[in-house]
C-alpha cells in the first residue's frame, strides 16, 4: 500500500510526497557523488551537523508524524542502535518541515532516545533529493554515503543489521 501525502511548499509551490509502505524496500548501494551537508537543530534546540559524527556509522533518516509508514519505523531504528551500539551508529532522524510541539508531541508518544532534526523550511529535504517518505541515507566512518532506502525499511532485518555492522567495524 502506498499513502500519498501533499504538502505545500514555499511560495506555493506543490511536492507530491508519497509515505511509501507496504512491500519492505531494501538498502541499495549509492551509485557515487558527494554527501549533502546536513546542519540543523533537532526539537530541543540542539544543532547537529555530520561532521560532528566523524568515525561512526551515521543514519540519516527523512521521516513526518504523518506518515504512518515512517512512524513504523521508529522504533526499529531505535532498535537498530541499540543493537549496533551508540558509540558506533548514531541514527539521526530528519523531520519533514513540522513544528518543534508537532514533533515533541509524537515523541512524547513514541518514546525514541534518537535526536530529531528540525527541517522547517525542507531545504536538507531538498539538498538530499528526498521525493519518498521515509527515506534513508547510510554514511560510512568517513562521511561518505554507501546506501539508501526509499520506502519503509526492516531495520531488525538480518542482512541490514549485517550490512551495518560491518559498516561500523571498519577501520
Amino acid at each position: 500500500m502506498v499513502y500519498a501525502c501533499l504538502q505545500t511548499l514555499g511560495v506555493g509551490v506543490m511536492l507530491w510526497v508519497f509515505c511509501a509502505g507496504a512491500a519492505a524496500q531494501k538498502l541499495t548501494p549509492w551509485p557515487g557523488g558527494p554527501t549533502p551537508l546536513l546542519s540543523l537543530s533537532d526539537y530541543r534546540g540542539m544543532h547537529h551537523t555530520l561532521a560532528a559524527y566523524r568515525n561512526q556509522v551515521v543514519l540519516v533518516n527523512f521521516w513526518a508524524t504523518w506518515c504512518e509508514p515512517c512512524r513504523e519505523e521508529m522504533p526499529a531504528l531505535q532498535a537498530l542502535q541499540q543493537k549496533i551500539g551508540k558509540e558506533r551508529l548514531v541514527v539521526l532522524t530528519v523531520n519533514y518541515g513540522e513544528s518543534a510541539e508537532k514533533v515533541q508531541q509524537f515523541v512524547r508518544d513514541v518514546p525514541i532516545d534518537l535526536p530529531v532534526l528540525l527541517d522547517k523550511d525542507m531545504e536538507a529535504t531538498k539538498a538530499w533529493q528526498v521525493r519518498v517518505l521515509p527515506t534513508s541515507f547510510v554514511l560510512g566512518q568517513d562521511g561518505q554515503l554507501r546506501y539508501s532506502a526509499v520506502g519503509l525499511l526492516d531495520w531488525g532485518d538480518a542482512q541490514v543489521i549485517k550490512l551495518i555492522a560491518a559498516l561500523a567495524s571498519q577501520p
